[in-house]
């Protein structure tokens, strides 16, 4: 049996896909959203109290590296394979590099419920892979555009650093490590006990949308399709490979392993829009929620912890 907060992505794929008129209002997704990555920021930065050591600089540089590869690798594969323009290929190659918070999420709860040792950096895996992977692919369309890439990251840095997951995360992380989860409990308390039925809810959003993105099916481009169904699992062995060289504890490996193989659908198509306005958006949000996403959470998350035993 999957975990019950993916049922939850199900029942909205589910009724997405019969044109249900079941919705979730923007203004309650907005603060589903919120509220999820302040948590998952609290989460961690409480797991940082009292844990913060130097050693973990060489480890999250390493994890930041395999935000800005991924980028450099799969730019001429879209190029050349997929068949898109530069823009589009600097775009999708964007959102892949940079991680998805809701992946994450579902990880987390994956691995906590099979009670896996979690390193208390994971959290900041996120904020890590985030900025190299954008940087790096706006910088390959402006050498492929023939411009200058500090041109196009004017403003980039900060439209990326004040994006609101970077904030509630990193905010968050801070908080929880500087208060813990004695001093800081009166508040982080009623964050923890509603992570699950939060996630939930957002999984139930999720699935809507992801329902709204496949309606219908544009089969004509098979290539892309392929590739958002392919490179999760060529990204996952990337993340798997990372994590044993740094020797992860299990549940910090897995968790790794999945934020490799997510792609990004708020942080980096918002950067898209602005450094690079020729790119179809939509065609990132296709690959990345309507297919890498579900994938993903249906059965990849299992499928990287197997292949975490199997290869530790």
């Amino acid at each position: 049996m999957p975990d019950i907060v993916v049922m939850f992505f199900l029942l909205g794929l589910l009724a997405g896909i019969v044109k249900s008129d079941l919705t979730i209002p923007k203004a309650a997704y907005d603060t589903l959203s919120l509220l999820l990555m302040l948590t998952i920021g609290l989460k961690g930065g409480m797991s940082l109290y009292g844990n913060l050591r130097w050693s973990l600089v060489p480890e999250l540089l390493a994890v930041a590296a395999l935000g800005a590869l991924i980028p450099l690798v799969l730019m001429p594969i879209l190029r050349r394979l997929v068949r898109l323009s530069p823009a589009d290929s600097a775009s999708i190659a964007a959102h892949y590099g940079s991680v998805s918070a809701g992946t994450f999420a579902v990880a987390l709860a994956f691995a906590e419920s099979r009670a896996l040792p979690i390193g208390a950096e994971v959290t900041l895996y996120l904020v890590m892979m985030e900025l190299p992977a954008i940087m790096v692919a706006i910088a390959l369309y402006r050498r492929h555009a023939g411009k200058e890439a500090g041109e196009a990251l004017q403003g980039i840095w900060h439209e990326t650093l004040t994006n609101r997951g970077v904030i509630l995360l990193a905010g968050g992380a801070v908080i929880g490590a500087m208060y813990g989860p004695g001093e800081g409990a009166a508040v982080t308390e009623l964050f923890m006990g509603a992570f699950h039925a939060v996630l939930a809810l957002f999984l139930l959003q999720m699935g809507l949308t992801a329902a709204e993105t496949l309606r219908p099916i544009p089969w004509f481009h098979w290539r892309l399709l392929t590739f958002a169904l392919v490179a999760p699992f060529c990204l996952a062995m990337a993340g798997l490979s990372v994590g044993l060289i740094l020797g992860l504890p299990m549940g910090s490996l897995m968790i790794l392993t999945a934020l490799a193989a997510s792609a990004s659908y708020i942080a980096a198509p918002a950067a898209m829009r602005t450094a690079i306005p020729q790119a179809n958006i939509g065609l990132a949000m296709l690959a990345s929620l309507g297919f890498t996403f579900p994938l993903n959470v249906l059965v990849g998350i299992p499928i990287y912890y197997q292949l975490a035993l199997i290869l530790r």
